[in-house]
């Protein structure tokens, strides 16, 4: 049995010790806001050294703040029921039923054939497939469905005639990251591809009444995926890790060979995909169709629960009652997300209902000296390199609330400050802890993890410069 490291027991004593101990200190702020501090020092502790389950320090608020007095039982569980929860649990569905009947894989192939056989181009076909199936699955699943695909094009340059070259390892490590990164950078498209923009998305919507729809989202969030992934298919492929390979035909064998395997496509597919199709629809077109029928009045959250509830009524062999999910398979959902997100939305809660954020706010405002940019820019990069060490969505739930009371403070939209730290949340590409993706192609063995430093470094890098021209320019137009 792997040993409990020595930081994670240290953490697991130092948050209730460091809980009592504030409680104990003479008054800070106010009496409910110095118990929230309390509570926020206990769960950033346990969120920061992992000590406990991330999902289980999100329970936390239903039993510190009753006891606490900060707010009554009933008051902290309505966070956990919160709409944005059931947005992402339809999500989580959605994304179920499509790695159940392998759909996930089929789209993926066809994406890596239609990008050609030269090793650059396979690179990018990976990549642009990763990041589509990213957009709508866990980046985990995403990952896990290429990587054995392309292991399997690796494996035909070790077995070659003139064995592993170096430029073979570039292509290897190359298709390695290049993975990984477009996983990373392929959930930020949308709200439901990575839990850090649902979680901003709820706690806006509940704490200050500001809805984001998914076609809002998506129009800043595609276009910063799509150049961040262009971004790293040019770092990794042309400057760093460069394979000056030729024409790799065998390749395309490989991958015919996998689409071979899957077969044709089956009516349960068609009716996944018919599923998707209409949900992505009603997403996008909401506002639309919400203005052209006033009975309608339809959310996202219900557009993803009617997809998901249709996944499981509707009949693959209604005779002998199978249908295209059955309850059964949400056993592998992510079931600890979704407390983790109401977890943070009561931690938020607390910290807003006691004042803490009008006291950031207050404070900021009184001191501006170093000008609204640099304190933008400040915050883009502690939260983009912090993101290395900790989980992305514990970072926002801690984040968000701070943040919001830092752009009261300053003056500014709140969203030009707290989309572009949500997003650099989810870009870590610097070391393999840092993300599930980067784990697992690290754990393929064509990876370093100076390799990993050299190309996330540069790429960290240039996701601090694009966020900063998202948020001068692109997101005022927008929001």
């Amino acid at each position: 049995m792997k040993a409990f490291p020595l930081s994670k027991q240290i953490g697991l004593f130092a948050g209730p010790i460091l809980f009592f101990i504030l409680l104990a200190m003479p008054e800070m702020v106010n009496p409910m806001a110095d118990k929230v501090l309390a509570a926020a020092a206990w769960m950033v502790t346990w969120w920061i050294t992992e000590a406990v389950s991330i999902s289980v320090t999100a329970l936390l608020p239903l039993v510190l703040f009753p006891l606490s007095g900060i707010m009554e039982i009933g008051e902290v569980s309505q966070n956990y029921g919160h709409r944005i929860v059931f947005l992402f649990f339809g999500g989580f569905i959605m994304a179920l039923a499509l790695e159940k009947v392998n759909l996930h894989k089929r789209i993926a192939l066809h994406i890596i054939r239609l990008t050609g056989t030269s090793p650059n181009r396979i690179i990018l076909g990976f990549m642009i497939a990763t990041a589509v199936l990213s957009m709508w699955i866990s980046n985990t699943a995403s990952t896990l469905v290429m990587l054995p695909i392309a292991l399997s094009v690796i494996s035909l340059l070790i077995n070659d005639e003139d064995g592993f070259t170096a430029n073979d390892k570039n292509f290897a490590l190359s298709i390695m990251l290049g993975i990984a990164f477009a996983a990373n950078a392929g959930g930020i498209a949308t709200i439901i591809g990575t839990p850090p923009n649902a979680v901003l998305v709820g706690f806006l919507e509940k704490e200050y009444q500001i809805d984001i729809s998914f076609l809002n989202w998506l129009v800043i969030g595609l276009p910063f995926s799509i150049l961040m992934i262009s971004a790293t298919y040019f770092v990794v492929v042309k400057i760093v890790f460069p394979n000056r390979l030729g024409k790799f035909e065998a390749s395309g064998d490989v991958i015919n060979k996998e689409i071979k395997k899957l077969g044709k496509i089956s009516s349960q597919e068609k009716k996944v995909i018919a599923v998707f199709v209409f949900a992505i629809f009603m997403w996008i077109f909401r506002g639309l169709l919400n203005a052209q029928f006033d009975f309608l009045n339809i959310n996202d959250t219900e557009i993803a629960m009617i997809a998901a509830i249709a996944l499981f009524v509707i009949p693959q062999k209604l005779k002998k009652g199978e249908f295209i999910l059955q309850w059964n398979d949400t056993a592998k959902m992510a079931w600890g997300i979704l407390i983790l997100f109401g977890g943070g939305l009561a931690l938020a809660s607390g910290l807003k209902e006691s004042g803490i954020v009008d006291a950031i706010a207050i404070g900021i405002a009184s001191n501006t000296a170093w000008g609204i940019s640099l304190i933008v820019i400040t915050l883009i990069v502690v939260v983009l390199f912090t993101t290395e060490l900790i989980s992305n969505v514990a970072l926002v739930n801690i984040a968000a609330p701070v943040v919001a009371g830092i752009a009261i403070g300053l003056e500014v939209p709140m969203l030009h400050v707290l989309i572009p730290i949500t997003i650099a949340s989810s870009c870590a590409f610097m070391l393999p802890m840092a993300t599930p993706p980067n784990a697992i192609v690290f754990a393929s063995g064509h990876v370093k993890v100076s390799q990993m430093v050299k190309a996330g470094f540069i790429l960290n890098c240039l996701g601090v410069g694009l966020l900063i021209l998202f948020y001068k320019y692109i997101i005022p137009l927008v929001f």
